[in-house]
């Protein structure tokens, strides 16, 4: 689910709802973006990072490419513990939901391709095997196209809605992978 949709969601629970019309109090007051996902455990890249860096004992190398979309945040978090750990970076924009991109990091394979999901196969320039997925969403609506692929002991997984999927191509994610290796 869209993050500002489950934003407002919550915002809606919190301040109540009586025949279709929001009810605030003086003390309720709609979070920030920034403090919507500072309250799931989200905190600045240079911190998540630390913290998995830490957590590893190895250093994570984060591509120097982003998508050629506006962006107008990003965040990230480490989970660590409770046998999914991984370095997550999200970057969005807070006016276009679509405008999402995702850097999913983790142990090397822990996350399975899954042969009907996979449209193609890559060569990035180190040498390594790219696999693009297409995976859908709840009940096939929309759904995320993803970029899986292995580097350092690590498994990357880029991640972007479907919706802007012309302007973000399987190559430009393949550029992005290969920003990495810097």
């Amino acid at each position: 689910m869209n993050r500002f949709i489950l934003h407002v969601l919550m915002y809606t629970l919190i301040c109540g709802v009586y025949n279709g019309k929001a009810y605030a109090t003086s003390n309720c007051q709609p979070q920030t973006i920034e403090e919507s996902y500072l309250a799931i455990g989200y905190k600045s890249v240079d911190e998540a990072l630390r913290d998995f860096e830490h957590h590893y004992k190895q250093d994570l190398q984060l591509p120097l490419r982003v998508p050629p979309v506006i962006f107008t945040h990003v965040f990230a978090r480490t989970n660590n513990g409770d046998g999914s750990d991984f370095f997550e970076m999200e970057y969005i924009n807070e006016q276009s939901s679509e405008n999402r991109f995702l850097i999913n990091v983790g142990e090397k394979g822990k996350f399975k391709i899954i042969e009907k999901e996979l449209i193609k196969e890559f060569r990035l320039k180190g040498g390594n095997t790219a696999y693009f997925l297409s995976i859908r969403g709840p009940d096939s609506i929309r759904g995320s196209n993803l970029l899986v692929f292995e580097k350092d002991n690590l498994q990357y997984r880029f991640s972007i809605d479907k919706k802007i999927s012309e302007k973000i191509t399987p190559e430009i994610l393949v550029q992005i992978a290969d920003s990495i290796d810097y």
